[in-house]
């Protein structure tokens, strides 16, 4: 350690008279006493001062830049020494230097920015508005045969892709060529890894994704399937699952979805179909998944469902009702939803017995699948009485239903429930369904949902309990005084933010439940006609109409 500190004083006197030999003597000196004790030559280093001699030794020119930076980098390996790195200025001549020509000075250099710049968002950020993103994708492109700064370049790339401002800085850049044209090139599974994770990260942007679809990663990635399928190695497994997730990533943005669906005849997407029957679960999700994505507008829906797919997933259920893989279960149910949504699809897909099949799935303790499930049955009913009143008349479903109407720990499961309770009953207006569900329970979830924050499921309640009312309002009145309807109809209106339809249809129901004698007190009680009164002022015309007939039926049963 005293020849470490001779030589920093040596080094201080020696920067200040441009000695390149006594300079070089005294880095390789920092050098070797780095390599011996990391921790303790960075302390001794910062103790004595030495790092604000290096902005001034980092010139594109000295033959002692690249011995500097690595000295930098070696350094900035410690936590600790990573703030006085940047306060003693050394980030901009660093960035300065990504511009020489010299391969070793590039190489130290990103290292050195690498490692002071590790883990810390907001020197990563000012990197990247120091415009670092051009400088290392060109440098990737003019050394992609050089392994080390190819590698310094990706897991720059990696960390750098992280933060959101880089995207855009990015897709300015031609890193979708350079990246698909490495990785073709690459024989290593450590090397194509480590591509990976930086298409990975990039792909979360849509212009990205598209200029990688049109850079030909997707063959890239079909090949790496086609490679590893029947791989049994544990880096076979991991690269199949990297290269399928990494095809579903892309069909998540609009623009590259749609160009490799090609009308449906795409060579690309006829080869993700042939995912959903393989053997291998992972393709089996990922093929479930992709019909997901390409079943995001109502043109890809019906050519799918035209053209057999719903068999395909169908089959593909029926598999893992035994077979039980969770994450596949949820990607088939998601493709099936989707697929449900054009309403020319539900009456085809129905026939073709998708409710049958989804609800083998009823007693699912998965709330991901609960919750797809549910989604599924309620795309699926939608304008479809027919179907509405087979699956709102059985017992076991709409049991189950009113169960995770209670799933207070899954929000989603259980608004899921609710919507499709209330669903059953509106696309029906069957009095049989109406029954079933009064009997099974499901009453006070409906005045419940009355009461959500989304405008939406406050609707679908209040249709709901309308038709209830109007079917058979005295197997009903019981559970409707015990939840409280009145109470809530009585907030719906006093409440200057509800919607205009929220008004209109809590007035509806109020007239309905007026032929029940214990909910027409609670309506007297509440002087509902002062409220209703008020409304007939009110700017919507139909909210205003409703309230004067309201007023009259309030008045005449007074």
């Amino acid at each position: 350690m005293d020849n470490l500190s001779d030589a920093l004083e040596k080094l201080k006197i020696a920067s200040t008279d441009s000695a390149t030999d006594s300079v070089e003597s005294c880095l390789d000196c920092l050098l070797k006493a780095l390599a011996n004790n990391s921790t303790e030559a960075s302390m001794k280093i910062h103790e004595m001062g030495v790092l604000p001699l290096f902005p001034t030794l980092l010139h594109p020119q000295s033959s002692c830049t690249p011995k500097v930076a690595n000295i930098i980098a070696e350094v900035a390996k410690n936590e600790f020494m990573r703030s006085p790195c940047v306060e003693a200025g050394l980030i901009p001549p660093l960035v300065q230097l990504l511009n020489s020509t010299d391969q070793e000075v590039l190489l130290q250099t990103g290292r050195a920015l690498g490692n002071i710049c590790y883990d810390s968002h907001s020197l990563q950020a000012q990197l990247i508005s120091m415009g670092v993103i051009p400088t290392l994708v060109r440098l990737l492109g003019i050394h992609s045969h050089n392994t080390a700064l190819t590698e310094m370049c990706l897991i720059a790339f990696g960390n750098l892709a992280e933060l959101e401002s880089s995207k855009e800085q990015f897709a300015s850049t031609n890193i979708a060529e350079e990246l698909v044209h490495l990785f073709q090139k690459q024989m290593e599974h450590e090397k194509k890894e480590m591509i990976f994770e930086v298409l990975a990260p990039l792909a979360e942007n849509d212009v990205i994704k598209l200029q990688l679809v049109e850079a030909g990663l997707v063959e890239c990635l079909l090949e790496v399937v086609a490679q590893t399928v029947d791989g049994e190695r544990e880096e076979d497994i991991a690269q199949l699952k990297t290269a399928s997730d990494l095809m579903v990533l892309l069909l998540l943005g609009d623009e590259s979805m749609q160009k490799l669906f090609e009308g449906g005849k795409g060579s690309v997407f006829q080869r993700v179909l042939s995912w959903v029957p393989s053997h291998n679960h992972q393709l089996q999700l990922a093929g479930a998944l992709a019909i997901a994505n390409f079943a995001r507008n109502d043109g890809n829906c019906i050519h799918m469902v035209d053209t057999g797919i719903v068999q395909k997933l169908l089959e593909l259920l029926d598999r893992h009702v035994e077979e039980g893989n969770v994450t596949v279960q949820h990607a088939a149910l998601s493709a099936l939803r989707n697929l449900a949504i054009p309403v020319v699809n539900k009456s085809k897909m129905l026939s073709a017995g998708v409710a049958d099949v989804v609800l083998k799935f009823l007693q699912s303790e998965m709330p991901p699948v609960q919750f797809k499930l549910l989604g599924t049955l309620r795309m699926l009913i939608d304008t479809q009485a027919e179907a509405a009143d087979h699956l709102g008349t059985n017992g076991k479903l709409v049991e189950r239903l009113v169960e995770w109407c209670e799933a207070k720990d899954h929000a989603g499961v259980m608004g899921e429930s609710n919507r499709l309770l209330s669903a059953l009953i509106r696309h029906s207006k069957s009095k049989e369904v109406v029954r079933t569900v009064i009997q099974g329970g499901g009453v006070k979830h409906l005045v419940t949902m009355a009461t959500s924050e989304h405008m939406i499921m406050q609707n679908e309640a209040l249709v709901a309990l309308g038709l209830i009312a109007a079917l058979d309002l005295v197997a009903a009145e019981k559970d409707l005084v015990g939840a409280g309807l009145v109470s809530v109809l009585h907030k719906l209106l006093s409440d200057e933010r509800s919607a205009p339809e929220i008004k209109y249809n809590s007035m509806i129901l109020i007239c309905a439940v007026m032929g029940s004698e214990p909910l027409h007190k609670e309506v007297q009680s509440l002087a509902f006609i002062n409220i209703v009164s008020k409304l007939r002022a009110h700017e919507n015309k139909t909210v205003s109409h409703q309230a004067s007939l309201t007023e009259q039926r309030l008045t005449a049963q007074s």
